[in-house]
């Protein structure tokens, strides 16, 4: 028996055969061609084929995945219409009579090369993305397509890295789970793999040995750990545990109905995170009390121009009429940092982390602000709409704020159209915020911490930077401490806090949160059955006794 350690990127337990998957190699070598427009042609062909791929990808990430997801898809399929990268491959075909393999593998490298060096962390992951659509091409002109569905059993899937792309042309019902060598736990894949339920590992220290291809393995998503070959005893408690795992699954289904209450009758408002429409029938599958979190920025991501009021106004209106009466808190757009929108035309930034994003584009563009801000007041005359808005530093951006919605209810007053007055509140994610948050709390109507950022903002490290992963610490005293002062400054001012941040849905920190009386806990739609469980089981008082 070999044991190795890696990454959880989902949880769960899985037993099975062991699939090696290794990309093709795609051994290219410059080959001079007799006619190079013959040979564009056939790099034309290719490409076509490749955009056809990625279409069928992009419908099938759609169904299983979610339209956020799946736009990744489109993305490549942009980048392979693109004048550079195509007239990079022609000239290099035309200039030294190359084979088209030869063209596409040095527009490759010399591309990725370039986005790499780019300060912009966004940039810098589109080197990834350069790869992988150069990579379909050559394997589509070297005949030799490889895919993943072609499994004759559930496998756990071992690879050096998976693309995205790789992850959803997965047959979900063939995987049991993933294991890769490389990776980051905030990638594009590990999303999708937290979307598709899969127990899964990245950064696991191993070796892609082709001798482990058939050995049965076991991934404990748990803990982290791939057992290959293990012997009698590690699988027989193994698969008592699975056994155990198919339970608790089926005990949370039970759950669905019940109040999120604890033994001594605290009562915690438990919301999903969601970032699209599509993500509605998840919501209520898992029974969410509400929604803590709409990612509306997703609207404006998907597109290449700005979304219109009246498009706006229909996407939340119906957010509001399928939650029928339940919360909605929708969070203005947070572009900016690592999430880039180009038709906004902001300037590069050394430190976009820190620079023009969220609330300070609503603010020095407010004529965005205003159209988004038109379509939410309407939208909220058909259910329980909440507005947050994203990255405050100060009681002076609450006044801008409430001036500018001042100004939009006056003219949809002026104008005859219904509008509701929905709650305000302010998502906490500076350490600016969390000092300065007994001031604020007079300002508004909640407070929501979003505790990747303020994680991030306290401890000084990029999140997304996995060579920084043994200094991150998410659970970090300066953390903790910050969300009870925010929790505190909160209920004195007589108005409620959540967290809609990933430690919303750490299980080991439910108890503690319930201690600081957090308010709501907003998590993705399958993590609300699992915190139900604890918050049911959990006496806080004897809970704050023995801490």
């Amino acid at each position: 028996m070999k044991i190795f350690q890696g990454k959880s990127v989902f949880g769960g337990i899985a037993i099975g055969r062991i699939s090696i998957y290794k990309k093709n190699e795609n051994e290219v070598s410059l080959v001079k061609v007799d006619d190079p427009e013959e040979e564009i042609k056939r790099y034309e062909s290719a490409k076509e084929k490749a955009i056809l791929q990625l279409q069928k990808l992009y419908n099938k990430a759609l169904v299983e995945v979610g339209e956020q997801n799946a736009a990744i898809f489109e993305v490549h399929q942009m980048m392979l219409e693109d004048d550079d990268y195509n007239d990079s491959v022609e000239n290099i075909i035309r200039s030294q009579s190359a084979n088209a393999e030869y063209a596409v593998s040095k527009t490759a490298d010399n591309l990725a090369d370039m986005f790499a060096s780019m300060d912009d962390a966004y940039m810098r992951e589109r080197a990834a993305d350069v790869r992988d659509i150069s990579n379909r091409i050559l394997g589509i002109l070297a005949g030799n397509e490889n895919g993943l569905e072609n499994a004759k059993e559930p496998v756990i899937l071992i690879a050096e890295d998976l693309a995205p792309s790789e992850t959803v042309q997965m047959d979900k019902n063939m995987v049991l789970s993933f294991v890769t060598i490389k990776g980051s736990t905030n990638s594009h894949t590990a999303i999708l793999a937290r979307t598709m339920a899969i127990p899964s590992l990245v950064s696991t220290k191993m070796p892609l040995d082709d001798s482990f291809d058939g050995m049965i393995g076991i991934v404990d998503g748990n803990e982290g750990v791939i057992y290959v070959d293990p012997d009698k005893e590690t699988f027989d408690y193994m698969k008592v545990k699975a056994a155990e795992e198919r339970e608790k699954k089926a005990l949370l289904e039970s759950l669905k109905g019940k109040e999120n209450v604890t033994l001594d009758g605290q009562k915690i408002m438990l919301y999903a995170n969601i970032g699209n429409i599509k993500d509605l029938a998840l919501v209520r599958q898992n029974d969410a009390s509400g929604i803590g979190l709409f990612r509306s920025e997703f609207i404006y991501l998907e597109r290449d121009t700005f979304p219109t009021e009246e498009e706006q106004f229909e996407i939340y209106k119906t957010v509001a009429e399928t939650m029928a009466g339940k919360r909605v808190i929708i969070r203005t757009l947070d572009i900016g940092a690592d999430k880039k929108c180009p038709y906004f035309g902001l300037d590069p930034e050394e430190n976009p982390a820190m620079g023009l994003r969220a609330i300070r584009i609503c603010l020095t563009r407010p004529e965005i602000f205003k159209t988004q801000l038109r379509a939410l007041f309407r939208a909220s005359a058909y259910g329980k709409i909440a507005i947050m808005y994203p990255m405050i530093i100060s009681v002076e951006e609450i006044d801008k704020i409430k001036a500018i919605a001042d100004e939009v209810k006056a003219e949809l007053d002026k104008e005859n159209i219904p509008h509701g007055d929905p709650e305000q509140g302010i998502m906490i994610e500076t350490p600016a915020s969390v000092i300065m948050s007994d001031e604020l709390a007079k300002k508004v109507d909640f407070f929501s911490i979003g505790t990747n950022d303020l994680t991030q903002y306290t401890l000084a490290i990029d999140r997304q930077n996995d060579k920084l992963d043994e200094f991150y610490n998410a659970h970090h005293p300066a953390v903790l401490r910050m969300i009870r002062m925010v929790v505190e400054n909160s209920h004195k001012a007589g108005i409620w806090t959540g967290i809609c941040g990933e430690l919303g849905a750490d299980p080991t920190l439910t108890q503690e949160f319930l201690a600081m009386g957090v308010d709501e806990l907003s998590v993705s739609p399958g993590s609300i059955l699992p915190l139900r469980r604890i918050i049911r089981e959990t006496d806080v008082e004897k809970y704050k006794k023995s801490r």
